[in-house]
């Protein structure tokens, strides 16, 4: 069973109840018309190859259309602020990402308040991230690479589909545990970094790996490691940065959200 066979089967057994769950209509009814997802990043990466999926099933499923919608900038704040203002009817949902999490601390002032506006309503499904190579780079292990970063300093580009999202903290927390030098370039979403990745503009991306596994597999993007504390099931023979780098570990985790019906859209502070 291949890796996006395994990534739709998960879709579909934790997205089950999302009528049910959702408090803006029941199950008998919902949905009577088109159902917007918004994504807050580019077309072609791991979060919007994970709502595609799930849109794909709950159409089937529920004989509606779900439509994606790419609302990209401000690492995901544009397109959560246009679902946060959408009406809490259950037609607009958010496809949520630990970016969300990530923004909640990571500014003072938003329009919204991501805890309080959007009120979950699924759990999707909880990935890994690959750090992944272009070929051409000389490190063939994180080992490798480690030795290369700290040979040439400031001259590994580390791209990310955005400033503060999962891929970049990932990028940042590698960074920190083994003092190597690279230069973020925060990207609009993962397909235009990989974009990059694979031309050879940038060295290196902290990628989920949904979204590159396809360029690993063709053998396109070299992978040094997952970076979970355990190997992914799906690609046992790529080994964890955890194994070079001790007690090294992130993942990425997907959602949905809907705009909470009483919700304020003054800008505050958001709570610590």
């Amino acid at each position: 069973m291949n890796t996006l066979r395994r990534l739709f089967l998960a879709l579909t057994l934790s997205v089950a109840a999302l009528p049910a769950a959702a408090p803006f209509a029941s199950a008998q009814t919902y949905p009577t018309r088109p159902v917007r997802i918004v994504v807050c990043y580019a077309a072609g990466g791991g979060t919007d190859l994970v709502a595609r999926l799930m849109g794909q099933w709950l159409s089937e499923r529920l004989g509606q259309q779900f439509v994606v919608e790419n609302r990209t900038g401000a690492a995901t704040n544009i397109g959560t602020e246009a679902v946060v203002r959408a009406p809490a009817d259950g037609y607009t949902l958010l496809l949520t990402h630990t970016a969300n999490a990530i923004n909640a601390t990571l500014y003072e002032k938003l329009n919204f308040n991501f805890i309080r506006d959007i009120t979950p309503v699924a759990g999707i499904i909880r990935v890994p991230g690959v750090m992944v190579v272009n070929p051409s780079l000389l490190a063939k292990t994180v080992l490798e690479f480690i030795a290369y970063a700290k040979a040439n300093p400031g001259k590994i580009n580390m791209a990310s589909g955005g400033a503060g999202g999962p891929d970049h903290m990932s990028g940042e927390l590698f960074k920190t545990m083994t003092g190597v030098n690279m230069i973020h370039v925060p990207y609009r979403g993962l397909s235009p970094a990989l974009s990059d990745l694979l031309a050879g503009q940038v060295q290196v991306i902290f990628s989920s790996l949904p979204a590159a596994i396809e360029y690993i597999k063709a053998d396109k993007l070299r992978a040094l490691a997952v970076t979970t504390a355990t190997p992914f099931e799906g690609a046992p023979d790529i080994p964890t940065v955890g194994d070079v780098v001790p007690s090294y570990e992130a993942s990425q985790w997907y959602g949905v959200g809907a705009p909470t019906t009483r919700r304020s859209m003054r800008a505050s502070p958001i709570p610590s």
